[in-house]
């Protein structure tokens, strides 16, 4: 079969039947650091490179880094690179200029990656690229990093750029939105998505001014991931396997306090609200409901799901707060287990482990819900369906 083609419908066996104008997620890929950071060696690793022997200290630290659940991490920050730049382990210097110039060459060099391992996938030319959408919360510079990319990947010069920055733990999730929004609108294109990330602006020694500091360390990771978007795909050249149904975006009123990051010459502050978990569970019912009332499922249960995951509390309150069968979320918790929370870029890792799973036909729900919250508090949610090719 040739040009565009038809899904079938899913059904009891798993398959979905595609809606003709739709966006669909046609390949994925992922670009890691080459340091890989074991959770069991995250407190010597940590208070050594800071130069911290104070006791209390290690005891939280090892507190967060079982709690956490993450288990592995990939992470641009190393020994090395702390020895070429001892200023960035010194509490008070003013050491914004080279923590950009690391931050802005890693993501390029692990975005590239992540795209190159996404057009492999596809199968296709770069030049068969139209538009690009970059997300990220660790660069900052003029021209961006969509425009090194472009260049580094071979795009062709009219491409067209959207770069979506400092949007946080939900930035992946509305790089979806944005590329499934240009899909549709502009018939035969094709959308890049790259998210490209490092912990770098936020690494500092302890401090007891910033106990959230001692959180990133247990939790946050570095890496990147892409995605390539388009509607009516060419049944011989493209396997599409979630069709992009309907997106929304939400802030609740109120809570921008909730995820604060400050820029200064030492970097970037971030701070967490305890309550974050609880503000998520207040709306997080009637969002989700948002989403499914437009193909009128009614039981949350009936969905497949793939939420960025923030933490295990986050996980946990959705789970108990919406009364969630403990194997709905399993995917989720697995990207965390084995990643961290890479901020935009982990909702992707959610979808590679999703996309195992319909293959292998563990997923028996024909809809499903991507959801990530972020700085606002910002809720992002995308209602998807499962699709084979035939």
């Amino acid at each position: 079969m040739s040009g565009l083609g038809d899904c079938n419908a899913m059904g009891g066996n798993g398959r979905s039947h595609c809606s003709r104008g739709k966006a669909m997620l046609l390949a994925l890929g992922k670009g890691l650091p080459e340091q890989v950071l074991p959770q069991e060696k995250v407190v010597e690793t940590y208070l050594q490179d800071t130069i911290c022997d104070d006791p209390e200290t290690r005891a939280k630290l090892e507190r967060l880094c079982k709690t956490t659940t993450v288990r592995t991490r990939y992470t641009v920050m190393s020994k090395e690179l702390l020895d070429e730049h001892p200023e960035l382990k010194t509490e008070g210097l003013p050491t914004l200029t080279p923590r950009l110039d690391i931050c802005n060459a890693a993501v390029l060099e692990l975005g590239a990656t992540a795209a190159r391992a996404a057009l492999g996938e596809w199968g296709r030319a770069a030049a068969d690229i139209t538009h690009l959408v970059y997300i990220s919360s660790s660069e900052l510079r003029l021209p961006g990093g969509d425009l090194f990319l472009a260049t580094r990947l071979g795009l062709r010069p009219n491409i067209v750029r959207t770069s979506l920055l400092f949007l946080g733990c939900s930035g992946g999730a509305a790089a979806l939105r944005s590329a499934k929004d240009i899909a549709e609108n502009n018939p035969g294109s094709r959308v890049l998505v790259i998210a490209a990330e490092t912990t770098v602006l936020g690494f500092r020694p302890p401090s007891p001014d910033r106990p959230y500091d001692l959180v990133g360390a247990a939790l946050f990771g570095d890496g990147a991931s892409a995605a390539i978007i388009g509607a009516g795909p060419i049944a011989a050249e493209e396997n599409p396997f979630l069709e992009l149904q309907f997106s929304t975006q939400e802030f609740l009123p109120g809570t921008e306090k909730v995820i604060d990051g400050k820029i200064s010459e030492e970097g970037i502050n971030f701070k967490l609200g305890r309550d974050l978990p609880e503000k998520i569970e207040s709306r997080i019912e009637g969002f989700c409901r948002t989403l499914m009332d437009r193909v009128g499922i009614k039981e949350f249960n009936d969905v497949f799901w793939a939420v960025h995951p923030g933490g295990p509390a986050i996980l946990n309150r959705l789970e108990l707060c919406l009364e969630l069968q403990p194997e709905k979320l399993k995917i989720s918790r697995k990207a965390l287990m084995n990643y961290g929370n890479v901020s935009s870029n982990t909702v992707f890792y959610v979808l590679e482990y999703l996309r195992d799973e319909l293959k292998k036909g563990l997923i028996r729900e024909e809809w499903g819900l991507i959801l990530a919250f972020g700085p606002g508090i910002t809720f992002e949610g995308m209602l998807v369906r499962g699709v084979n090719w035939d």
